[in-house]
Parts: structure tokens; C-alpha cells; sequence
């Protein structure tokens, strides 16, 4: 019979999952409550109300979609996306290609403009590809993982309402560590994940539907036979699916409480905690923390004599790439990073896989400690693999930014 689980202990220094911020655990060891319980119904509405703060908006429809961030990825287009419809993708990095194949199986016409790994797009580039394709949605990530990069947002949402497009932004990599004002920068639809910058774990997905995409789901608005009343009318075409109905899902958080699935409670919990957290902190100050050990990160594997990957000027807060060395294993590497230290770190995707490290400081460990011990793990790696590193050169480095 196996026994209780009993993971073994880790610092999660990867480009995500992070280590879930305690405060969280505990949350999510509370006790269950009915789905319709005066207190679970209360929690789901200040949820609601914290997440509002996270994504700096006054959207009514902010609520939780039950699933890993790629739920929320699915739910959005799916509910937005009819078959036939055009969507715009601005392809950057691996998640940009999980956009353009969820908006594929929605039946979209999709069309893509690319620009290599470590780049990212102009704002002329995006209206240049918006005016000749005339999409319904303009499917975004802001943080790619994958290649690091941070995309600027705060000129495509006047592009796309000058367009009458949708703008349609994945923030799961991004939100919490770096800037995202989705009222300011008229973002229509904003999905996210907690297991990064959130400091919790992967299972549920925020999202947020400005007044305009509101609308859009609406129109297509079937309420479930069973529950439906005599004044509910079926309108436009189904959404495709019936977990990832946006519709009735806003149903099930609004006032009319129609019934859709149970809640997960525990992520709510943690999810909640995830946002008041944040919104304790900060949101500002959450952003600067980001930076400040994301910068410490930076300088510190420079300090190592590592080349960092990509644009610099345009790197997320919370992850940076660095080129493998020559001579050095580089999945070699990670498993002595994990097994002699107990430190996880990542490498990437498709072109740059085998290629480049992804080093993570976010969530619960964007903070000085978790940097310094693993920059002193990798040069202890990086010496024995017979790399010419300078001691202390990287812990050095980090001490220098946070001095």
C-alpha cells in the first residue's frame, strides 16, 4: 500500500510553477462549505472584488474559471470566437502558438504575424496586421515563459477599438510581477493563472471581461435545460463548450446563481488568498518587488558570465533566459541543481530548447534569499562542469543591486 504523500522538498526557481506562498497552503486547508453557502457565496464575492484590484479594473464580470491557466485561455476564446471568425495572433514565443491552435479548434479563421524568439512587436506592426486582416479578436500574450519577453500593451487596445476588435490578453506569466492596467490600456479579456507571479498553485484561472466582450458572450447566451426559466431565451450560436461557457459560467457567479458546476472550493480559497495578498501588499509594490529581485537575477547570472537571452529592454520582471555554456550539459546541469541542492530551474521550448536556462524569481520566491542561494548553487555547477566562473561573481553581482 503506498504511503501518505511526502514530496520532496524543493526551491522552485524555474519559469513556473513557484513555491506557493504559505499563507496560501494554509488557506486551502480550510474547511469545505456548500456551494450556495451564505459564507462560500460571500467568498466568491470578495473574490470577485480583490481580482478587480489585481487587474486594475472596474469590470463587474471578474470572477475565477475552474482549471489551470489554459482553462482560462479556452473559456475566453471559445465564448468569444464563433466559427468563421477571423483572429489575429502576434506570435512571439510557444504561447502564442497555443493561441492560435485553441482559436483553430474554435472553428476561427486565424491569422498570425511573427517575429523571432526574443523579440517582440511594435504597435505599428500589430495595426499594420489588424487593418489588413480586420479580426474579430486580437489574441495577445503579454509574458511569454518561454522566451521571457514581455509584450507592450498599452498601445493595442486604442488600436483595436479604432479597429472594433476585441483585445484578448493571456496575463498568466505576467500579472502581479509586471505592469497590467487593464482599464487604462482597454483590454477586453484578461485570463491568468496563480502558480506565478501569484504565489499559488496551478488550478485556477482569473479572468476578467470588460463591458464590450459582455456583451459578445450575450449574444450567444443559452441557459441550460433544467434551469432555465420561461424568460430565458436562447440567442445567436451556442458557445462550443459547456464547462468553458463564459455565459452561464457569469450566471453562476452573478446574482441569479444558476447552478453550473460545483466550485472548487479549496482553490478559491487559495485563489482569494492569492489576490489578498497582492492587494495587501500592493499592486505597485508587488510590480517593484518583481523588479527589483528579477534585476538582482539578472545581474547576478551576468556576474556568472552567462549571456542572457533575447532583448533585455523587454524581459519580463520575473524570468530571465541565459545561453548554456559551451561544454556544459545543460540537463546535466539542472539535475545537479536538483538532486545535490534541492533547486529547480528550467530549460525552454522548441528552438531554444537544450539551448537556454530559465531562472524564475516570482511569487513567494521573488525575494533576495531564494536569489542569492541558487546564484551560489549554479556557480558551484557551473565549477564542476568546468566552466571558468569568477567566485562569487554571481552572488556578488546580486549584493551590488540590493545594496
Amino acid at each position: 500500500m503506498s504511503g501518505q504523500v511526502n514530496p520532496p522538498r524543493r526551491l522552485l526557481m524555474g519559469p513556473g510553477p513557484v513555491d506557493a506562498d504559505p499563507r496560501v497552503l494554509r488557506a486551502m486547508s480550510a474547511s469545505l462549505v456548500g456551494q450556495y453557502d451564505p459564507a462560500m457565496t460571500a467568498y466568491m464575492t470578495e473574490t470577485m472584488a480583490l481580482y478587480r484590484e489585481v487587474f486594475v479594473t472596474q469590470n463587474e464580470q471578474t470572477f475565477l474559471v475552474d482549471g489551470t491557466s489554459r482553462a482560462g485561455i479556452e473559456a475566453a476564446l471559445v465564448s468569444l470566437v464563433e466559427p468563421g471568425d477571423r483572429v489575429l495572433v502576434p506570435v512571439f514565443g510557444r504561447f502564442g502558438h497555443l493561441l492560435t491552435e485553441i482559436a483553430e479548434r474554435c472553428g476561427a479563421e486565424v491569422h498570425t504575424i511573427e517575429v523571432p524568439w526574443g523579440e517582440v512587436f511594435t504597435p505599428e506592426q500589430v495595426e499594420e496586421a489588424v487593418a489588413r486582416v480586420r479580426p474579430k479578436v486580437l489574441a495577445v500574450v503579454q509574458g511569454d515563459t518561454a522566451t521571457t519577453m514581455c509584450q507592450p500593451l498599452a498601445d493595442l487596445g486604442e488600436i483595436c477599438a479604432r479597429h472594433d476588435v476585441l483585445l484578448y490578453c493571456d496575463a498568466t506569466a505576467s500579472v502581479g510581477g509586471n505592469e497590467l492596467r487593464a482599464d487604462d490600456w482597454r483590454l477586453d479579456v484578461v485570463t491568468a493563472g496563480l502558480q506565478k507571479c501569484l504565489g499559488g498553485p496551478s488550478g485556477s484561472a482569473p479572468i476578467t471581461l470588460s463591458e464590450r466582450a459582455v456583451a459578445v458572450i450575450d449574444d450567444r447566451r443559452h441557459v441550460e435545460a433544467g434551469i432555465a426559466t420561461d424568460t430565458d431565451v436562447a440567442r445567436g450560436v451556442r458557445i462550443a463548450s459547456n464547462y468553458f461557457d463564459l455565459a452561464m459560467v457569469m450566471d453562476y457567479w452573478g446574482e441569479r446563481r444558476l447552478n453550473h458546476h460545483t466550485e472548487a472550493t479549496s482553490m478559491l480559497y487559495g485563489a482569494r488568498e492569492c489576490a489578498r495578498l497582492l492587494v495587501a501588499e500592493g499592486m505597485d509594490a508587488a510590480i517593484e518587488r518583481h523588479r527589483l529581485h528579477g534585476a538582482a537575477m539578472l545581474a547576478g547570472v551576468r556576474g556568472l558570465g552567462l549571456e542572457v537571452f533575447g532583448d533585455v529592454t523587454h524581459k519580463m520582471n520575473n524570468v530571465v533566459a541565459v545561453h548554456i555554456p559551451a561544454g556544459i550539459d545543460g540537463d546535466g546541469a539542472r539535475a545537479a541543481m536538483l538532486t545535490d541542492y534541492g533547486i529547480e530551474i528550467g530549460t525552454s521550448f522548441g528552438p531554444l530548447h537544450g539551448k537556454v536556462w530559465r531562472i524564475g524569481t516570482m511569487g513567494y520566491n521573488a525575494r533576495r534569499d531564494a536569489v542569492m542561494v541558487t546564484l551560489a548553487a549554479l556557480e558551484q555547477v557551473l565549477r564542476s562542469g568546468g566552466a571558468d566562473v569568477t567566485a562569487g561573481g554571481g552572488v556578488g553581482a546580486a549584493a551590488e543591486v540590493y545594496s
